[in-house]
């Protein structure tokens, strides 16, 4: 016969044991969960996205996760972006990586996806309070504004004394790589040439249709504009378009921002006289594979915030290093 305390120890006992084997059960089912990565950027036809497409699926299928990439396919903006941004929470994926087009007006989204309990990295952009995203990741925006500075300097043959006239083409006036950017730039300018004077800014919204119409204004309101800072891919592309049709080649100086293939290859002939170029593949790689980390361990070995140093191109860019900075797409 037992004793009704050892029967109590062994009842206690019995329901440890399948208490563990219940907690095992579920760290079992949770590890074999199909893990969704959802990938939101600003315009997918902008082939600075598209770069980086590449470097997330290659993640993914190293991963073995799925990948939902989603965006507006040409506007980049926070009216086309939180409609598809709601779509995709909706679909209740394992993680989020987001690209905001807007610091503020994104945050909500990721307010949504922490309620809901979907981990969330920002790549390239951020929204403003990063204290709920497990990592930001991109490339070092304020620099790369220093350096079109100095490429646009050496450009224009600037000499102390001399007055110069430069325009700049953004995508928007808030997401936070072009506002860094065009710190940067403005800062080296006003450092180290206070000649050249910034006349004008205008936004494109990621299309190179609108960007070329901005800068045949420019073209028209400033007959002595030496140069041209486009800050992203989609500017540099319409601009490049703008100075070529009215045979301005040489005369004014463009310096753009991301290495498009079709950009590089106007450097050669002089259409575009420098490039900062960023990695977009790597960036996009290290997102998923940050998530991925987080959502199998709940902790990841990424740091909260990654900057990815840029790389400048110029006619004198040797070929293996135009290879490996020119951006991919497929």
């Amino acid at each position: 016969m037992i004793s009704s305390k050892k029967g109590r120890a062994l009842v206690a006992l019995a329901a440890a044991g399948a208490l563990v084997a219940g907690v095992s059960a579920t760290s079992a089912h949770a590890a074999s969960k199909k893990i969704t990565i959802a990938f939101v950027m600003g315009a997918e036809s902008d082939p600075f996205f598209q770069a980086m497409k590449v470097g997330a699926v290659a993640e993914a299928k190293a991963e073995g996760v799925t990948l939902i990439w989603q965006g507006d396919p040409s506007q980049y903006s926070p009216a086309t972006q939180i409609p598809i941004a709601d779509q995709v929470l909706a679909q209740k994926p394992s993680g989020l990586v987001l690209i905001p087009t807007d610091p503020v007006a994104l945050q909500n989204t990721v307010t949504k996806a922490n309620a809901a309990k979907i981990p969330v990295v920002n790549v390239d952009t951020h929204v403003n309070d990063l204290s709920k995203v497990v990592s930001f990741i991109t490339g070092d925006n304020a620099d790369g504004g220093a350096k079109a500075a100095d490429a646009m300097a050496k450009a224009i043959g600037y000499k102390a004394g001399g007055k110069y006239q430069v325009a700049v083409g953004l995508t928007s006036a808030t997401a936070t790589t072009n506002v860094a950017r065009l710190d940067g730039f403005s800062k080296a300018i006003a450092s180290k040439y206070p000649g050249i004077t910034i006349v004008d800014k205008a936004y494109s919204q990621s299309q190179p249709a609108v960007a070329n119409t901005n800068v045949n204004n420019w073209l028209t309101k400033y007959p002595t504009l030496n140069g041209i800072f486009a800050i992203d891919g989609t500017n540099a592309d319409g601009a490049s378009a703008a100075i070529q049709a009215k045979g301005l080649q040489g005369k004014v100086a463009l310096v753009g921002y991301d290495a498009y293939a079709k950009n590089v290859a106007l450097i050669k002939s002089g259409v575009i006289t420098a490039l900062v170029a960023q990695v977009p593949a790597a960036e996009a790689k290290l997102a998923i594979k940050t998530l991925v980390e987080y959502i199998k361990t709940g902790k990841t070995t990424t740091a909260k915030n990654v900057v990815i140093p840029n790389f400048v191109i110029t006619k004198d860019t040797s070929a293996a290093d135009l290879a490996k900075y020119t951006y991919v797409q497929k």
